[in-house]
């Protein structure tokens, strides 16, 4: 997949741990039009580079793609360019893999206290190690995910942007926080500009984009290259096509009607069930559950309902004859 061909639908699904799996992927994708179902690149969870050169188990598991989501871009992390490199490589041996994306912005603590994630940002000329050695083990384009930088004091984002074009990556995502804001505050949209106007490879704008306007707002103050979305899609796989069809023709779809949204979460149950098994399966349903009826009257009912479901055949009640039957929100 070219550079070129990846910015043609340049709405992008993020990399978010715990939510973006093969099963979510395969939903969005379901979800968009003919066109966009063809070429729109979503991001994989972030896959560990460690886990990946140790072979753990757990770890190979999440490189495992299917026809129906591709095409995927894998994300991976670490701190180590030999060992990075060394993964990139298996990555793209396995043959799934559209893009391979390196995560230099997660703020978890646990990643960051071993320098890896955001904490790069505090060192780029090691992200720029990395980058480099990552980009020379293979043919796939490669991208980077950075923060503004890690606290107010220390915004460095242009200096690792050109850090990393100069280690010959292909494009560049930015969120508009830094590593101390985690995901708080309102994101910088005019940082990102700078970031923009910085460098000659393409860039993808990441943050407190979740409906129409400020999709316009934000390709307006930054023009980036494309637009990445994270929070807004949990529970919301709909906003994808929704965001791409106003940005390529201008059609406003409407939000998805109360049966529309029992229907897909019937569907990710499904799925997700399919690729985990039922026990782990509806444990997680129960998260995207919550996301699901976020901020709809009834909806706190309805998250405590499924968060004491012990089964698919619970949950699937719950939604049945809570959430249509009874239509209590």
């Amino acid at each position: 997949m070219t550079t070129e061909e990846i910015f043609k639908t340049p709405i992008f699904l993020a990399p978010m741990a715990g939510v973006t799996d093969t099963a979510f992927r395969i939903l969005v994708r379901e979800l968009l039009d003919n066109f966009a179902k063809k070429n729109l690149l979503m991001f994989s969870e972030m896959v560990s580079a460690a886990g990946i050169h140790y072979r753990n188990e757990k770890t190979l598991a999440l490189l495992e793609t299917c026809s129906e989501e591709r095409p995927v871009a894998i994300q991976i992390f670490g701190s180590d360019p030999k060992i990075c490199a060394e993964a990139a490589a298996f990555v793209e041996e396995l043959g799934s893999a559209a893009v391979i994306d390196f995560n230099a912005g997660c703020p978890a603590p646990k990643i960051v206290k071993n320098g890896e994630g955001s904490a790069l940002m505090k060192n780029p000329a090691l992200l720029e190690k990395i980058l480099s050695a990552v980009k020379k083990s293979v043919k796939l384009p490669v991208s980077v995910k950075i923060r503004l930088g890690w606290d107010a004091e220390n915004i460095n984002a242009v200096e690792v942007a050109k850090r990393a074009e100069n280690a010959g990556v292909d494009f560049i995502t930015v969120h508009g926080r830094t590593r101390e804001q985690f995901y708080s505050g309102a994101a910088d949209w005019e940082e990102i500009a700078k970031v923009k106007s910085a460098v000659k490879i393409p860039v993808i704008a990441n943050g407190d984009v979740k409906d129409f306007d400020s999709l316009d707002k934000i390709f307006s103050v930054t023009n980036a290259d494309g637009v990445m979305i994270g929070r807004a899609a949990q529970g919301n796989p709909f906003i994808i096509n929704r965001l791409l069809k106003y940005f390529l023709t201008g059609e406003k779809l409407p939000p998805p009607t109360l049966e529309e949204r029992a229907e897909i979460m019937r569907r990710h149950l499904e799925k997700i069930i399919f690729y985990k098994g039922e026990r782990i399966g509806v444990r997680e349903m129960r998260a995207h559950a919550a996301w699901y009826t976020k901020g709809l009257t009834g909806g706190a009912e309805l998250r405590n309902l499924f968060n004491r479901a012990d089964s698919a055949e619970n949950f699937l009640r719950i939604i049945n004859d809570k959430m249509i039957g009874e239509k209590i929100f």
